[in-house]
């Protein structure tokens, strides 16, 4: 969730970066927990005291969405008055979790792939896996932007896999699916070395990361995206997609105009159509494709809620499992504040329960 900005097309807005600037703890470089940091070559860290496993389990009283605003403006003018907490995205490790950073997932190109794992201690079986995917217009961010999430889900029990990617000043389209895709297959290569179920892999993602889970989810079977990163003939295929607000279809006249999205595919829209619809996640929806969970809120005016709506009522009309939540009043990057990142685990754990469950 980096600071940069764009006018048009932007994917991160205005007013959160602007608190997340201002706030020592949520500094726009990125984030991620910083004590407990490994090497690349270091073996699962023995520094904290061992502790009982833990096990996931849905929380079984609903946390309800916080009323929302109508306008950037209010929620802005919330933030600074102090009436809308921000996450910790630096969330301490504590002693159940550890992290082995910077390892070796791949190649994108002539560029390395890198991956952050964070996992529970004192594991009795395999576990399902969480790659999370950052967004920021698929030109920036860092695969400890999700470090509130990262630390959460590897606390509840699960496995979870920050990752990086190339980004659209390096490489269009495909090039950063091909990356995360990479990323898949490499874990579940390895599945029995960091204590993975590899038939239990979901994918979590917000904005471009959203995009990014959402052709993850839905392409597995288009060989041309694979790309020649490693573990050539390891499927890429994934169990569950959770998608914060991410642009599902880059033919509309909104993604048209988008600055990022003209930069992520490198030519115009009149020029080559095919090319367009070709990286829209939407194409790609069938029958018999991984269950979905989609969140998006309501005021969000950098990539519109219709984005969203229009992919899961395309979901439902094929068969699809799909669950939706429209959070009412709530725009882009809507989870950096606490009581709606509270309100978004709770419907993660409710989804995860169901298709990826902690045994």
């Amino acid at each position: 969730m980096p600071c940069r900005i764009t006018l048009r097309g932007r994917f991160v807005p205005l007013l959160l970066v602007t608190a997340l600037c201002l706030m020592p703890s949520l500094a726009c470089a990125p984030a991620g927990p910083s004590s407990t940091t490994a090497p690349a070559s270091a073996a699962r860290s023995a520094s904290a005291a061992p502790s009982a496993p833990v096990a996931a389990a849905p929380v079984s009283v609903a946390v309800p969405a916080p009323p929302g605003f109508k306008t950037d403006a209010e929620v802005q003018a919330a933030i600074f008055g102090g009436k809308v907490k921000l996450v910790d995205r630096n969330p301490p490790l504590g002693d159940s979790v550890e992290l082995m950073s910077d390892l070796d997932c791949g190649k994108g190109g002539e560029h390395p792939l890198r991956a952050d794992i964070y996992m529970p201690r004192n594991m009795k079986k395999p576990v399902p896996a969480l790659i999370f995917i950052h967004g920021g217009g698929w030109k920036s961010g860092g695969k400890t932007d999700y470090g509130v999430y990262l630390v959460s889900y590897a606390k509840k029990g699960y496995v979870t896999v920050g990752i990086s990617y190339r980004f659209s000043n390096e490489a269009p389209f495909p090039a950063a699916l091909e990356d995360v895709k990479c990323a898949v297959r490499w874990l579940r290569a390895n599945a029995a070395t960091y204590h993975v179920n590899p038939d239990q892999i979901g994918v979590i993602g917000g904005s471009a990361g959203g995009y990014l889970v959402l052709m993850l989810g839905y392409t597995s079977d288009v060989t041309e995206f694979e790309g020649g990163g490693g573990n050539a003939g390891v499927s890429s295929k994934v169990q569950a997609v959770v998608d914060f607000y991410g642009p599902a279809d880059l033919t509309t006249p909104f993604a048209q105009q988008a600055g990022v999205v003209k930069d992520f595919l490198k030519k115009p829209y009149d020029e080559a159509k095919e090319l367009w619809a070709k990286a829209s996640p939407i194409t790609y929806v069938k029958p018999g494709l991984p269950p979905t969970l989609v969140l998006h809120g309501s005021i969000d005016t950098t990539v519109p809620i219709e984005q969203s709506e229009d992919l899961v009522a395309r979901l439902k009309e094929t068969g699809n499992i799909v669950e939706y939540d429209r959070v009412e009043g709530w725009p882009h990057t809507m989870d950096l504040a606490q009581d709606v990142n509270n309100h978004a685990q709770y419907m993660m754990d409710q989804f995860l329960a169901k298709h990826l469950p902690i045994k």
